[in-house]
């Protein structure tokens, strides 16, 4: 196992600008967890979301994603927002203030890969080069396990990776290599007897039933605010408060996120004029102010037509 470059990686990774960085070795996901995630996709936990019912082998044996993978290096970057939306208007999910975290984080660890002369596997002609593959949220992974298996952190009762004296608002990305490294240990999980998420969620996404919490997609408000495309069941709209672009409740109730300190990284800061924006401007919102707003930002993902709709059910849900 090479020490040396396990370390230099780490060492990078945080120089570009990722809260962590841990190593884990590229193998079959453990049994429990694939029963889990196929019972899950069973029971149509995933709601809308087909996609995710798809190359569900991959997402268990890392393996058939990259020939050769031998490591999974996974990494964190804090969004933790510096400049939150004002409390008067309406509300966005953390994640999506700043730029898209896609094209932010790839292009880190493109960078971090690059720096020790690992190639792009699906791009490389030299069959002698090492090779690596870059994922984030955007293939068959179980991002929050392989940062489970790294080290960085837990998942939570809110199925977020929880990062100890950092919270749980974090975006995830994994570099795949064909070269052995220095493995990091799993940690344990530190939830405790702490159910404050479950208790916090005002729509029972987040269910404990015994020692297991289950998600329920069709019924987060993140899901039907971002990935559904049709109409907000009523139920839902009556719990949305004032956000219309995904949903933090989870994330803001659970104690370890009083240890999370804002982001500073440039890419991730709201744009002024988002921050400047009131409740009037959001509900005359034109399809030309919604594209210079989030021109390359992860709210597109809705499209200008669901943050429409989803700002119409806050102002016309039944009292």
């Amino acid at each position: 196992m090479n020490s040396k470059l396990s370390n230099n990686i780490k060492a990078e990774a945080i120089n570009l600008g990722f809260f962590a960085c841990g190593i884990a070795q590229a193998a079959p996901v453990d049994e429990k967890v694939a029963e889990a995630l196929k019972h899950w996709l069973d029971k149509g936990g995933n709601a809308g979301m087909s996609y995710m019912n798809n190359y569900t082998d991959k997402r268990l044996d890392p393996r058939l994603l990259m020939d050769g993978v031998k490591s999974i290096v996974s990494v964190a970057m804090n969004y933790t927002p510096a400049h939150p939306m004002p409390e008067e208007g309406y509300q966005f999910a953390a994640y999506a203030l700043g730029q898209d975290y896609h094209d932010v984080m790839k292009e880190k660890l493109r960078l971090l890969a690059s720096k020790f002369g690992f190639e792009d596997e699906l791009h490389s002609n030299n069959p002698n080069a090492n090779h690596c593959r870059i994922f984030v949220d955007s293939g068959p992974v179980l991002e929050r396990y392989w940062a489970e298996k790294a080290g960085l952190g837990w998942t939570g009762r809110n199925h977020q990776l929880i990062i100890p004296k950092a919270g749980s608002m974090f975006f995830l990305g994994e570099l795949f290599l064909d070269v052995e490294l220095e493995y990091d240990k799993p940690m344990r999980n530190h939830c405790g007897t702490c159910h404050a998420c479950i208790d916090h969620c005002p729509t029972h996404a987040l269910q404990q039933h015994g020692p297991y919490t289950t998600f329920d997609a069709n019924r987060c408000i993140s899901y039907q605010t971002i990935e559904n495309r049709g109409d907000i069941p009523e139920a839902i709209a009556k719990q949305m408060g004032d956000c219309i672009y995904g949903c933090d409740r989870c994330q803001q109730s659970c104690p370890w996120n009083r240890f999370a300190q804002p982001n500073h990284i440039p890419e991730l800061q709201p744009k002024p004029e988002l921050l400047d924006m009131t409740r009037e401007d959001w509900e005359q919102l034109s399809v030309e102010k919604y594209r210079k707003l989030f021109k390359g930002s992860a709210v597109k993902r809705a499209k200008y037509e669901g943050l429409i709709r989803n700002i119409s059910a806050i102002k016309n849900r039944k009292k």
